[in-house]
């Protein structure tokens, strides 16, 4: 099974990515990731893709593409992808097309975790972690004294909330596409953890 899964930052996205690769043995297939390991080993497409940053420019579709079709090849058929990061234009989406069906696969499923922007912000602007031992808490629900914490600097409302309008932006050209295949699932995103993954099951599970 080849899913996107989409989900602004703080949404959750990267935790239920890891346990679909747990549970589902699917391999989470990240396109900074993707670049950032092409560039250090040094493959025809890393040399590339790092000829091209080190101008200062973006990298380009037919760069990507030839990462994530290196990236199906080196899997075994019966193992299933979840793109993260990509597509985000709808130029994108049709090389994905082209490149699963190169290679006899097909894309199931794009399932969005959907979160309200007033609750996203108070989850992030929230949180933060002991100094000493890195565990994480949050103001609504969790305080702790006589301990030093911290806080990351872009968790204030300005950043999420102009990540929020990013990523609106960027999946706006897309889930039209897909929705008019009718693969789009939209799953709580604000719901506790082990119910987002609950969720997600039961959407793959009926596909």
């Amino acid at each position: 099974m080849n899913i996107i899964l989409l989900g602004p930052p703080g949404a959750g996205k990267g935790t239920q990515a890891q346990r679909l690769v747990e549970r589902r043995g699917m391999k989470q297939l990240s396109t900074g990731d993707m670049l950032r390991a092409a560039v250090r080993a040094g493959t025809p497409v890393g040399l590339k893709a790092k000829a091209v940053m080190d101008a200062g420019e973006l990298v380009f579709d037919e760069i990507v593409s030839a990462l994530i079709g290196d990236e199906l090849d080196a899997m075994p058929a019966s193992q299933g992808a979840i793109f993260d990061g990509y597509p985000r234009t709808a130029a994108q989406a049709q090389a994905l097309d082209a490149i699963l069906e190169s290679r006899g696969r097909k894309l199931d499923r794009v399932i969005e975790l959907d979160v309200g922007e007033d609750a996203l912000v108070e989850r992030i602007t929230g949180r933060f972690t002991c100094a000493t031992c890195g565990k994480g808490y949050h103001d609504k629900f969790e305080r702790r004294g006589g301990q030093e914490f911290k806080r990351r600097p872009d968790d204030n409302e300005q950043t999420v909330r102009t990540r929020m309008a990013e990523y609106r932006a960027k999946t706006a050209p897309i889930l039209p596409i897909y929705e008019a295949r009718g693969i789009v699932a939209r799953v709580d995103g604000m719901a506790e953890m082990d119910a987002v993954t609950s969720e997600i099951e039961q959407v793959l599970s009926a596909t």
